[in-house]
This record gives structure tokens, sequence and C-alpha cells, in this order.
């Protein structure tokens, strides 16, 4: 009987260790990595995969495909090459971007003539939930802007609302346009301008949808995002140089910015990316204090919410030691 105690306080942990969170299939520690298809050779844009941890969407800049490749980080090998049908002959695709309906966006949006094309095109389609080399009907919207046609290399989906935001590539008059709530593909999707940016190549918004970030050759910003518009000058990020510097992607957990360039095998690099103030402050807020985050989830599943769990675990198991501890000296005494 003397063992009781120590039993009972064996059960007491393994109870509190059953709190604590599963290990489930997570984002691999963000790195640097080299492009070996020698059929990318025009990289211009890159998005992370949802479904598919430590995979890279990207695709050349024209003349090839219409396709868009997935490449493993882990070996710079491509494990999957998406042929795109129903969008007839891209002109000169520039960016892609994944959206939180688990679609990927293609933005055919280009304009080697300067400024001269009427329209182009979005291209979109749902991520492949298996990899490999497979055939994809999209659904094609076209776009025109508000001020007339332009020049554009970025194209980015805000991970949240689902709605679409073109950065023109323009020296002097750089814009940002939003499109409509909702794209059409009955009819021309008009964008128009919300905000002044620099002369950009690319953009991505981080996987909360709390910053935007934005590259051009020399220098990349990341901006704070609040209603619907970018805040601020922004803070400059240490972009590694990279001669045609084409594209630039959050990595799926956040934790470091993807920069990429076109090239025969051409690098991505991995930049970390540093702790932004919490609300109230010049950065963007944490998730998890976002304003609909204490009605969508009262007690997150998060530290926060496995610490009160093991708490009151450990505060029973307590209980159960003490009384067996009393239980004892009553028999002790008998």
């Amino acid at each position: 009987m003397r063992r009781l105690p120590l039993v009972l306080a064996t059960v007491a942990l393994a109870a509190l260790a059953a709190t604590a969170p599963a290990a489930s299939a997570a984002e691999p520690p963000a790195a640097s990595f080299v492009i070996e298809d020698p059929r990318i050779t025009e990289s211009s844009g890159l998005a992370a995969s949802r479904t598919h941890p430590g995979v890279y969407w990207t695709h050349n800049d024209s003349d090839d495909g219409p396709y868009l490749y997935g490449v493993d980080a882990a070996t710079g090998r491509t494990v999957a090459r998406i042929t795109m049908t129903g969008v007839g002959r891209p002109r000169d695709v520039e960016a892609v971007s994944l959206g939180p309906d688990g679609q990927l966006y293609v933005g055919d949006i280009g304009d080697n003539r300067n400024g001269g094309w009427e329209h182009v095109w979005i291209y979109r389609f749902p991520e492949p939930k298996q990899l490999g080399d497979v055939t994809v009907k999209a659904t094609q919207f076209t776009v025109k802007y508000a001020d007339g046609p332009r020049d554009a290399e970025a194209l980015m989906v805000h991970p949240k609302t689902g709605r679409v935001y073109i950065a023109s590539k323009d020296r002097e008059k750089g814009g940002l346009y939003e499109g409509p709530a909702n794209l059409s593909g009955g009819g021309a999707n008009v964008f128009r301008r919300v905000a002044a940016v620099p002369w950009v190549t690319d953009g991505a918004f981080s996987p909360d949808g709390n910053r935007l970030a934005l590259r051009g050759y020399l220098v990349a910003r990341t901006y704070p995002w609040r209603d619907g518009r970018p805040e601020g000058e922004g803070e400059r990020v240490d972009a590694p140089w990279q001669g045609q510097a084409e594209s630039v992607t959050y990595t799926a957990d956040g934790s470091a910015l993807m920069f990429g360039a076109e090239g025969a095998k051409s690098r991505v690099v991995a930049i970390p990316v540093a702790a932004q103030p919490g609300p109230g402050a010049s950065g963007a807020p944490s998730p998890r204090s976002s304003p609909n985050a204490a009605a969508a989830d009262p007690e997150p599943a998060g530290e926060g919410g496995n610490f009160t769990r093991g708490a009151l675990v450990l505060a029973g198991a307590t209980v159960l030691v003490m009384g067996g501890r009393r239980l004892l000296r009553r028999r002790r005494s008998d």
C-alpha cells in the first residue's frame, strides 16, 4: 500500500501528458533551394502549397505551356506539372497565388506592349490533391483597369477575403488595384486603383492576411494590411540580390519570405520573417488577437488552451495524490 501515492502520481503525469498537442504534418523549416528542372528557365511567380508541405508552385513567364510546376524545396526537383486547358494561349504569365478557397490563381497580366493590351487574364483552378502530371480545366477571367491598360507582374489573393489584387509595374505611378469581390467569367472584371505602391515585380500576402510583401529588382518591403489597404511606408526587408528578381511568397506557416528569380537553375532564397508588434503598435496584429478570434474559438487549441486544460488536470491529480496519502495514513493508524 505504500506505493499508492506513487501510482496516483504516475496516473496524474500521464493525464497531464495527454493534454499535449498531438504531432501533425507541419511545414518543413524554411530553407533556400535551387530549381533543378531544366524546363524552368524563367521562374516568374511563386506560391507555397497548403496541401503539400514544402512544395512551391511556379511557372515560366512566356512561351511555355500553359504549365504550372510544383517544386519540392527539399530536393529542388519538380514533383508535379499542371497543364491548363480552356484558357487559350497565354501571352505573358507573371504571377501565381493561392486563395482561401484552395484554388490557384495564375496571372497572365504582363504587358509586353508597355500598357498596350486592352485586357489581360486570370486563370483559376483547384490545387491538385495529388502530385504528378495532370491536366486541368481552368476558368478564365478577363481583367481591365478602371484607369486604362498598364503593365503588371504582381497578383495577390487575400488569404481571408479571397479578393484579388494586382500591382502595376510603373516607376513613377505604380498602383495597387483591387478586383471585384467575386470574379465573373461572363464579362470584364474591372480593377480599381486603391493605393500607390513602388515599382514591383511580385507580391504576396502573409498567411494570416495581416501583411503585404512587395518586391522589385533591388528592394522589398512589407506593409501592415488594414481595412483592405497597405498602411504607411512599410518596413524594408533584406531581400537578396538576384539580378532578374521576379518572385516572392511567404512560406505556408508565414515564418519566412521566399525570393525567386529567372534563369536556369535559379535559386530561391529563404529570408526569416521578424516577429511583428502586437495590436496597437505599428506592425500587424497576431492571428490570435484578430477581432473574430474570441468569437470563433473561445478557448483556442493552442498554447493557452492546452495550458488551461493541463492546469485543471494537474489540480485534479493533486487532489488524488493528497487523498491517497490520507487514506494510507488512516490504514497505518488502524
